[in-house]
């Protein structure tokens, strides 16, 4: 059987971080990377009658999951991050908030992943892809035909390395490792742009 499935994007944030909403044909939904005030997200999920099940996270970047407080009264604990960036969401990074003007709340209920999980919502079937060098835990998902990259690749290249935990040799190789070798018709989706 054919998944019937929807996605919407919503840039959220101070720094326009695409989220995605995805849903399938009960309703069953998911959201990626909430990036800053979600209401938007909350109204669209209670006009469209969704359920909201789970909030995944490609990595532990403040302007990936600033609008995280805004959907946890719907999913709990239901929030899924890589184990290698999972301290950057118990703790958030003060210097990265004042630097991007966001501030945030730690989050202390949320499941840790890694390479090889499949994360089973609704109709999904989310296969988790390790692809370091944005961050230690930076992660992609894939799920039918459609790959949300967050922050290790862009149009036109891979996501920034300039911080003291990212490495540009390790991104390159997670795109080409990773990424690359997905199916040639695969969606790609990013955290930005």
């Amino acid at each position: 059987a054919v998944l019937k499935m929807q996605y919407k994007r919503f840039p959220l944030g101070a720094l326009w971080t695409n989220g995605y909403l995805f849903w399938d044909e009960g309703g069953e939904a998911f959201f990626i990377d909430p990036g800053g005030d979600a209401r938007e997200v909350l109204e669209f999920v209670r006009s469209q009658g969704l359920k909201l099940r789970a909030v995944l996270l490609t990595h532990g970047h403040v302007d990936h999951f600033a609008g995280l407080g805004d959907l946890l009264p719907l999913v709990g604990g239901e929030v899924y991050i890589s184990r290698d960036d999972a301290d950057m969401i118990r703790r958030p990074s003060e210097a990265m908030q004042s630097a991007l003007r966001i501030r945030c709340e730690s989050v202390a209920d949320f499941h840790e992943i890694s390479e090889g999980n499949v994360l089973e919502i609704g109709a999904f079937r989310i296969e988790v892809l390790e692809t370091p060098g944005h961050t230690p835990g930076a992660t992609c998902f894939v799920t039918d035909g459609v790959v949300f990259t967050g922050d290790t690749l862009f149009e036109g290249g891979p996501g920034a390395t300039r911080w003291d935990y990212s490495d540009f040799d390790r991104i390159i190789a997670s795109i080409r490792e990773r990424l690359l070798i997905l199916p040639d018709d695969t969606v790609v989706n990013t955290g930005h742009g």
